[in-house]
C-alpha cells in the first residue's frame, strides 16, 4: 500500500486531500449555515411542525428497505452466475447489462410512467421500488462479479465433492464470503434509494406516500419561497444517509476496493 514516508510528502498529500475535500464540504457547510439563518434552530422546529416528517421518513424507509433487498438478492445471484457458472453467452449478457448504465434516469421517466399507469401501479410504492432497484443492479453486479471472481474455485469444488449442489454451494460457501462487498452494496443502494427524487415525485401523487426528498418542496410554492425552511428540511433529509455511511464506512471502503479490483 502507498505510504508517504517523508515529511514533505506527507504535507503535500495533506494539502492535496484538503484541496480535493473543500469543493464537497463547502456546499454542505453553506447548507447548514443557511438552515440556521433567521430563527436559528427554530427553522428545524418549523420543519417538524408541518406534521409530515414522520410520514415521509416512514415512506422512505419502506422504499429503501425493499430496494436494498431486491438489489442484494438480484446482485448476488447474477454476480455468482456471471463469475462462477458456465452459462452460454454470459459475457454478452453481462455487457448488455453493463450497457444499461448509460441510460439516464430522466430518459426512462416517460416509459416508466406509462407502464405504471397501464398496470395500475401508479401511486403505489412498487412503482418506485422496482425502477430504483433495476437502475442500481448493473453497477452493483459489476462490483460483485469482480469480487466473486476472486473467490477460490477450489472451495466450490470441495463443496461439490462433499455432495453439495450449486444452490448449497452458493448459500453455504460463497455467500458468507461476500460480506465486504455486501456492505458496499447496501450503503450504495441505501444512499441512492434514500436520495431518489424524480421517480417518487412522478409516481407518488398521494401526500401520504411521499418521501423525504420531497420535504424541502413543502416550503416552496407559487407564492412562497422559504429558503431557511428548505435548507433545514434538506439537512434533516441528509442525516440518516450520513449516519448509515459513517456506521458502515469501514466495511463499505473495504468492499468497494475489493469489488473494484480483481
Amino acid at each position: 500500500m502507498f505510504e508517504a514516508r517523508t515529511r514533505s510528502a506527507r504535507i503535500g498529500l495533506q494539502i492535496l486531500v484538503t484541496v480535493l475535500t473543500v469543493p464537497f464540504l463547502a456546499p454542505l457547510i453553506a447548507m447548514v449555515q443557511g438552515s440556521l439563518g433567521g430563527r436559528g434552530i427554530g427553522n428545524y422546529q418549523k420543519v417538524f411542525d408541518t406534521g409530515v416528517v414522520g410520514t415521509y421518513f416512514r415512506n422512505s424507509i419502506i422504499i429503501s428497505v425493499f430496494v436494498i433487498g431486491l438489489v442484494y438478492v438480484c446482485t448476488m445471484l447474477a454476480a455468482f452466475g456471471f463469475a462462477k457458472l458456465r452459462i452460454a453467452g454470459k459475457e454478452v449478457w453481462f455487457w448488455l447489462l453493463i450497457a444499461a448504465l448509460t441510460m439516464p434516469e430522466a430518459v426512462l421517466l416517460t416509459p416508466l410512467f406509462v407502464t405504471a399507469s397501464k398496470f395500475d401501479m401508479y401511486n403505489e410504492y412498487i412503482a418506485v421500488i422496482l425502477p430504483l432497484a433495476a437502475m442500481q443492479v448493473p453497477f452493483t453486479v459489476l462490483l460483485a462479479r469482480n469480487f466473486l471472481t476472486g473467490v477460490p474455485t477450489e472451495l466450490m469444488e470441495a463443496g461439490r465433492v462433499d455432495g453439495a449442489n450449486v444452490v448449497q454451494v452458493f448459500l453455504k460457501i460463497v455467500l458468507p464470503l461476500t460480506r465486504p462487498i455486501a456492505a458496499a452494496i447496501v450503503v450504495l443502494t441505501l444512499i441512492n434509494a434514500w436520495n431518489a427524487y424524480l421517480l417518487p415525485m412522478l409516481m407518488l401523487n398521494d401526500p401520504s406516500k411521499q418521501v423525504v426528498t420531497l420535504l424541502p418542496s413543502f416550503f416552496t410554492s407559487q407564492y412562497t419561497n422559504d429558503q431557511t425552511g428548505v435548507l433545514a428540511a434538506a439537512v434533516i433529509t441528509a442525516v440518516p444517509a450520513i449516519i448509515a455511511y459513517l456506521s458502515l464506512q469501514k466495511y463499505f471502503e473495504r468492499g468497494l476496493a475489493a469489488g473494484a479490483l480483481k
